[in-house]
């Protein structure tokens, strides 16, 4: 039985949670989210046609790899994620294991969800979410930096993060706050983006079914 979306788990969740950190830090993230919206996709970031940067990347256990290594024969679906600090992040990470994964692997794609943590802090989002796939560590985010999608929580977000007793900083591999936004990129074997979905707001994901419908229409081009 598949889960359900990722949009309504995110629903489910934020009420529980808004519940839990009071309306006053509720408020800060939900000015956050909105000043996110305004914004917009950041003006430089990789979109369908363009060719995929190259980055050193790095395992759980601390092993080294290029980001072009892993673009071989394969269709492979990238997705940036902000962190294991992150419980969006969690949701999609999971749903992506149960609903997706299969699917990928029937199509002889694979995934691979990188992020700007420390190695512990990926091998926490590897065992949190008991993940299939391959999960990643771009420190400093190069790689993000290279697709353009890096960005960083607001002041007043950082300090609400502290007060619930965790900072980004800490987690992230070059002590500093940077995040990519959330985004889901399917790159065919030579490297050329087919598909890209960045999402400003971070409690907003891309959905299984989109993604796989992306994988398809790869496969009759």
């Amino acid at each position: 039985m598949s889960t359900p979306s990722i949009a309504q788990q995110v629903d489910d969740f934020n009420v529980g949670f808004e519940s839990q950190i009071g309306d006053r830090l509720a408020a800060v993230f939900s000015e956050e989210q909105s000043t996110l919206r305004a914004a917009g996709t950041p003006t430089g970031a990789l979109a369908e046609g363009d060719l995929a940067p190259d980055a050193e990347l790095r395992t759980a256990d601390g092993r080294t790899l290029t980001f072009g290594s892993l673009l071989g024969e394969a269709v492979t679906v990238v997705v940036f994620y902000r962190g294991a600090w992150c419980p969006y992040c969690s949701i999609t990470l999971r749903t992506y294991q149960q609903d997706l994964l299969p699917a990928l692997e029937e199509r002889g794609a694979q995934l691979v969800a990188i992020s700007p943590q420390t190695a512990d802090g990926t091998a926490q989002s590897q065992d949190n979410g008991a993940l299939g796939f391959t999960v990643l560590s771009d420190p400093g985010n190069v790689l993000a930096d290279g697709f353009g999608i890096v960005t960083e929580p607001s002041g007043e977000a950082q300090d609400a993060h502290t007060e619930l007793g965790f900072a980004v900083s800490d987690s992230n591999a070059d002590d500093t706050a940077r995040v990519p936004f959330p985004s889901v990129y399917v790159i065919d074997p030579d490297g050329r983006i087919r598909f890209a979905d960045i999402h400003v707001d971070y409690t907003s994901r891309t959905e299984v079914d989109d993604i796989i419908a992306a994988v398809d229409r790869l496969d009759e081009s």
